[in-house]
């Protein structure tokens, strides 16, 4: 047998490893347009935010009056720190748009190559034509529906849950009222006189806060789901047993026959939401009671709803009030304009310490779940299957940049 060659090219020594080396700080350009869309009041960063942004070193540029809807005046910008802007294409000459409100038509031509778009998508709303104009100008989109922050929940979307629930059972109230051709009935309980009856479709973030309000009034509330699983989480984030049923159509229209308010807040993974109360259940129900159907933007859970604005937020049928408003929150502008805010400052100042977006997206996969467009490719594929346009694996596209 040959004995080994040992050639001298070789090294034995042991070699440095290479790491990857965190970047420095990237200063951010950010504009704040303002919202022409139908009923949007909310603005995407509040004053207190603008400033730790600008006192952080980055610029921030927003269109005058683009906080009005919130209560927030082109003073309390510029005492933050923001530029005011009278030319809304000035704002598009930013490098990160906040939006709180989807891009629409109008928008497009402002667009310019590689912008950074921070908004929500509404997906009643999109056109695959506003689609294929992101992409053209290689877009970078992040959608405040699917965003992530660490434990793994969606921040936003929580937060517009929390206010649309806790706001039901103020609007029910108003419309019970006799001010409001209603029965005349105070929503709640006092001494000697039965409780108000409420029931809510759906235990998910929406029905819990209803629930939350409804008792603390001193109403009777019934909870109704068609998961086990999320009426046990509700009864243990609740601390206190409430009454709860899984979707049945006898029992539900049976409960429905003596109610005086239905919310229908029935939670949907993709698409639309279960329609789960027929208009036989609604022509039973007690004259004045008043139906809130939450789940309005996905469709509704009843089948006698039908899309009503803030301008005209009711219409009755069968003698029922029904109140459909897409988008309860921005009736309630400022408390939700700073529940956006108190996500996308932490957001925006964790892209600067990272070094940009491409970095921050490297080096976090929570992010990723937010962002349906990466320069101009589509990465969410319900969105590509919707609108037959290519998909994209953003870990894959991370992967060949990388």
């Amino acid at each position: 047998m040959s004995k080994p060659v040992i050639s001298g090219s070789f090294s034995l020594e042991t070699l440095e490893e290479t790491l990857d080396i965190k970047a420095r700080s990237a200063e951010l350009f950010i504009g704040i347009p303002k919202e022409t869309a139908f009923q949007e009041n909310r603005v995407g960063l509040i004053p207190e935010a603008v400033g730790v942004l600008v006192n952080n070193g980055h610029d921030v540029w927003i269109e005058s009056r683009a906080g009005e809807g919130s209560g927030y005046a082109d003073k309390d910008y510029s005492e933050a720190g923001a530029k005011i802007k009278y030319d809304r294409k000035e704002i598009y000459n930013c490098d990160i748009l906040v939006k709180s409100a989807p891009v629409v038509t109008p928008d497009l031509e402002l667009l310019k190559h590689n912008h950074v778009i921070i908004s929500p998508i509404h997906l009643s709303l999109l056109e695959a034509g506003i689609l294929e104009h992101m992409m053209q100008k290689k877009i970078t989109a992040v959608s405040f529906e699917n965003l992530k922050d660490d434990s793994g929940t969606y921040p936003i979307v929580r937060s517009m849950s929390e206010i649309a629930g806790s706001a039901c059972m103020l609007i029910a109230g108003h419309y019970l009222s006799q001010g409001a051709r209603g029965k005349g009935i105070l929503l709640g309980g006092i001494s000697g006189i039965p409780p108000t009856k409420v029931i809510i479709i759906g235990a998910g973030v929406v029905g819990e806060f209803a629930a939350r309000a409804a008792l603390a009034l001193g109403a009777s509330v019934k909870v109704f789901d068609n998961s086990v699983y999320r009426l046990k989480r509700l009864q243990d984030t609740m601390g206190h047993r409430v009454w709860t049923s899984l979707i049945e159509p006898r029992i539900l229209a049976k409960q429905l026959k003596t109610c005086e308010v239905a919310i229908g807040a029935m939670p949907s993974q993709s698409g639309r939401t279960p329609l789960v109360v027929t208009e036989d259940m609604v022509s039973n129900m007690r004259s004045g009671s008043v139906i809130i159907d939450v789940a309005i933007d996905r469709g509704g859970c009843f089948e006698t709803s039908r899309v009503t604005t803030h301008q005209s937020p009711v219409f009755l049928h069968h003698d029922v009030f029904h109140y459909c408003v897409p988008n309860i929150p921005s009736e309630y502008c400022r408390t939700a304009s700073h529940a956006i805010s108190n996500v996308l400052m932490p957001l925006l100042m964790n892209i600067s310490d990272a070094g940009g977006l491409d970095e921050y997206v490297w080096n976090n996969f929570n992010i990723r779940s937010g962002i349906y467009m990466f320069k101009g490719a589509l990465t969410n594929f319900h969105l590509s299957e919707r609108f037959q346009i290519k998909y994209t694996d953003l870990n894959l596209l991370m992967a060949s940049m990388g």
